[in-house]
């Protein structure tokens, strides 16, 4: 199976950036395409960005799209999302997502455990 270990959240005031890390276990992290999804408390999850497994393709959510972008280095088992011009309401808890193609990203086989962003006003 594939693990996912988010990083690089925390406190950054509005309009700052900051990239968060999905590292992957296994030698299979090629063959998946990724995606970020957040949740903030009594929201639903929201999609946010996917990329797939070999990088050629993105997508994006219209309340990041411009701002955040996907990458993923296949060498390094690692997705990343850039984020910039963060805003208070992008605060949420941020996962990274695993599955076998893009259009099933949001029932994913693996999730990672989150990792919290907070933007300051």
């Amino acid at each position: 199976q594939v693990q996912l270990v988010e990083s690089g959240g925390g406190l950054v005031q509005a309009g700052g950036s900051l990239t968060l890390s999905c590292a992957a276990s296994g030698r299979t992290f090629r063959t998946y395409a990724m995606g970020w999804f957040r949740q903030a408390p009594g929201k639903e999850r929201e999609f946010l960005a996917a990329i797939s497994s070999s990088g050629s393709s993105t997508a994006y959510a219209d309340s990041v799209k411009g701002r955040f972008t996907i990458s993923r280095d296949n060498a390094k088992n690692t997705v990343y999302l850039q984020m910039n011009s963060l805003k208070p309401e992008d605060t949420a808890v941020y996962r990274c997502a695993a599955d076998t193609s893009l259009n099933r990203l949001q029932i994913a086989d693996y999730w990672g455990q989150g990792t919290q962003v907070t933007v300051s006003s």
